[in-house]
């Protein structure tokens, strides 16, 4: 949905081809399911090696889909800016997400100002009941 007081600097496939050339270890980490003015929807696939002793998803498996959202909502709106980097984060482990089943995280940037962007997000695991299994506040600096 076009928004013409918040436009789109970057699509979907833009963004993917930016972490793809910019930051290629995280590139195949997550896929942008939903793209609006001040909001993305991301999915990471849960592998074993995102697991953690107990049978549940690791703390900084979480932590890194949250951190990538924010990424990727900041640059839809600002353009490709290689330097953006997060200041500040604050992460609530709610509850916990299934094995195996694909988290999602719902991200919407609250302020996105000339240097500093705050985002908030819900993480969820995919599947019949959708519980929110984080939410995390993250603050990025803009360069």
């Amino acid at each position: 949905m076009a928004d013409p007081l918040h436009p789109l600097k970057m699509d979907a496939d833009a963004l993917h081809a930016f972490l793809r050339a910019e930051f290629p270890q995280v590139a195949d980490l997550i896929e942008v399911e939903e793209l609006a003015p001040m909001r993305v929807r991301v999915a990471m696939p849960v592998r074993s090696d995102n697991l953690r002793p107990g049978g549940t998803v690791s703390g900084p498996t979480m932590f890194t889909l949250a951190d990538l959202g924010v990424y990727l909502a900041v640059l839809s709106m600002v353009g490709p800016k290689a330097l953006a980097v997060t200041t500040n984060c604050s992460i609530d482990f709610m509850r916990k997400p299934e094995a195996g089943v694909d988290l999602v995280a719902d991200v919407e940037l609250l302020k996105l100002g000339r240097s500093l962007a705050v985002g908030d997000v819900r993480i969820w695991s995919r599947g019949p009941k959708r519980r929110d299994v984080a939410r995390a506040t993250l603050t990025y600096s803009l360069p």
